[in-house]
């Protein structure tokens, strides 16, 4: 609604690629004329508005009664303003209501072409289901994120060649909203590219970037300062890119424009209970302001992170009228009819995202298949369920690796598991190696005491079995140790820290006994002795974890305040807890920083998770 000649003018140059001095000559317009059209100081003439409207292929009604419009503004007649507006009202009231389809898009990082490709098929495909606009997520056409690919001026390259061609190949009839970034004037932008018309007809460059947790937008980006508005369907859209939304002024701003909707495109990982934030700010925001809002996230895993697409819409009265689900990559289209919301519990949605993450991670970096150490405990019994559920069967591998402390409860319990989940199951008899390396190590070692340096040695052998299996199958190793043991060192750097790619890593002790038990009541894969069975890294007699850390709820309860909530000694010790146990647990959390540097990736689930979101120094003598 309510078009200016200059917006007009501005299409037509894209559109045509040609100089207003071209465009007076090719189509005959006066070239006074023309200069106070590019000015704003003269509206098109009806003769205009109709050559203007052929050359974009839109309706020229509406393109004359905006001309009208504005002519009747620009002379200061009401009478005649409010008439044109009226007709306005008129044709947007009698044409056919919009249909948005939201594209809930896994792309993978650096592979422009493909992700393309896949947006195009899309882009058809909603075409033909009579879509008006489709809708992918934040830097969906070179993944998110891309880090220091950003900086080769040939990645830039490749995704300037990629946007010429989906304007040379979309169907003409449907816009399109995505993101990719853009440079202009040597400055590099996040930005929301739409195509109307076989061309580029606005851009919008994210304003809010994150330096954050997993973010560090702020390396690559220049933010940007400009709103940005289109019409689709004589529907007045306004756009945000993801950090937009959590800040007043970039939707404050943008719906003082009148907006009938507002578009956030978004990269949001996974964190567990974050889509009530989402929808409350959303929610807020469609009430206040009188709008429909669309949130379209991503969806995949990359890396340490995970997207769960969780794309919803939100109508004027704060009423969710459509929530696509967690975790699976489609497309659907926005109505106005409501349906149902229906989240899935807490370690459902936890042990989706183990799931997509470690497929993702295999399957995009062209694995195999996968590894595993199955020990007969709880930690690898869940990642080989995860595994399984990720890649299938048929394509993964545990090993059994015995020792003289193995019991034979973890030798029965872990053949039943590869038997109950069909997977290729090994069995290596370690003793004649562990013995190797203590005999060899013995005229070294001397008089020492026995004590956690050959516990290592059994672990070492271990991861240096499953590599050498890795290396010769071209499986990925999946280590098995979790967010608990990682805090405290509680794992062997170079053996049972082994692998690839990490599923648990996020994940504390108590939540893998949650998700274990959730994955057994969709069918019991997992033996329950291995759930109910106290903790054991068997590489001693008689070991039980408890012999070396607390309690798991309460180590648990101290990780989640020290680490995620960054809560002080004394204010963890107020909720009850010994004062030398506490401590003890983070002047270990502390320590073992070297290990974890050294630790496979592994998803982003929690507040604050090891790696990439959390860095601190190895070097330190801090004592909180």
């Amino acid at each position: 609604m309510n078009t200016k000649t200059t917006e007009y003018l501005a299409m037509v140059r894209n559109k045509t690629g040609f100089s207003d001095y071209k465009i007076a000559k090719e189509y005959d317009i006066n070239q006074s004329n023309l200069s106070k059209y590019s000015s704003g100081k003269a509206a098109l003439s009806e003769t205009h508005a109709w050559l203007f409207a052929n050359i974009l292929d839109i309706d020229p009604a509406v393109v004359v009664a905006n001309t009208k419009y504005e002519h009747a503004i620009n002379t200061d007649n009401n009478s005649k303003a409010k008439f044109w507006q009226q007709q306005l009202n008129k044709i947007f009231s009698e044409s056919e209501p919009i249909q948005i389809q939201i594209a809930q898009f896994n792309p993978i990082v650096g592979d422009i072409k493909s992700n393309a490709q896949k947006m195009l098929n899309l882009i058809q495909e909603a075409n033909d289901s009579g879509a008006h606009l489709i809708v992918f997520p934040e830097l969906a056409l070179t993944g998110y994120p891309p880090e220091d690919l950003l900086y080769r001026e040939s990645f830039i390259e490749q995704v300037n060649e990629e946007i010429e061609y989906l304007c040379k190949s979309v169907p003409s009839n449907i816009s399109v909203l995505f993101g990719a970034p853009q440079k202009t004037n040597d400055l590099l932008f996040n930005s929301a590219i739409c195509i109307q018309h076989n061309l580029i007809s606005h851009i919008y460059n994210k304003q809010e970037l994150p330096n954050y947790g997993v973010f560090d937008e702020k390396r690559y980006f220049t933010a940007g300062n400009e709103s940005l508005v289109f019409e689709c369907q004589q529907t007045k859209i306004g756009v945000l890119i993801c950090e937009d939304q959590w800040i007043d002024g970039p939707i404050s701003r943008l719906c003082q424009s009148n907006v009938d909707i507002v578009i956030s495109i978004n990269a949001s990982p996974f964190q567990s209970e974050k889509q009530q934030e989402r929808l409350d700010i959303c929610q807020k925001y469609a009430k206040h302001f009188e709008v429909t809002f669309i949130y379209v996230n991503m969806v995949g895993g990359q890396d340490e992170v995970v997207f769960d697409g969780s794309s919803f819409v939100v109508n004027q009265n704060g009423d969710v009228t459509l929530q696509l689900p967690e975790f699976e990559e489609l497309c659907s289209m926005h109505s106005a009819s409501i349906e149902s919301y229906k989240p899935i519990n807490k370690e459902a949605s936890i042990y989706s995202a183990l799931v997509l993450a470690t497929r993702d991670y295999i399957r995009k970096n062209s694995f195999g298949g996968a590894l595993i150490g199955l020990s007969g405990g709880i930690d690898s019994a869940l990642t080989l369920a995860v595994a399984v559920d990720a890649i299938g069967s048929e394509n993964v591998h545990a090993v059994m690796m015995p020792y003289e402390f193995t019991s034979n409860m973890s030798l029965e319990d872990s053949a039943l598991q590869a038997r109950n989940q069909g997977v290729e199951f090994s069995n290596i008899d370690i003793h004649s190696m562990v013995d190797s390396f203590n005999n060899s190590l013995d005229a070294l070692f001397g008089n020492a005491k026995v004590d956690s340096t050959e516990e290592n040695i059994q672990a070492r052998v271990r991861g240096t079995l499953l590599m050498a299996l890795s290396n010769k199958h071209h499986k990925i190793v999946l280590a098995t140790g979790n967010k608990s043991e990682m805090a405290v060192g509680y794992a062997t750097l170079y053996g049972d820290m082994c692998g690839g790619f990490a599923p648990l890593k996020d994940i504390s002790k108590t939540m893998v006994y949650k998700l274990s038990n959730y994955r057994n009541s969709i069918s019991e894969v997992i033996p329950e002795r291995v759930i109910t069975r106290p903790p054991s890294a068997e590489l001693a007699p008689n070991q039980e974890d408890q012999d070396t850390l607390p309690s798991y709820d309460v180590l648990d309860d101290i990780l989640m305040r020290f680490v995620e909530l960054k809560e002080s000694v004394d204010k963890i010790t107020e909720q009850g807890h010994s004062l030398e146990v506490v401590n003890k647990v983070t002047s270990m959390i502390l320590r073992n920083e070297y290990k974890r540097r050294q630790s496979a990736p592994g998803p982003k689930i929690s507040s604050n998770a090891f790696g990439r979101e959390r860095r601190y120094p190895m070097t330190s003598k801090f004592q909180p």
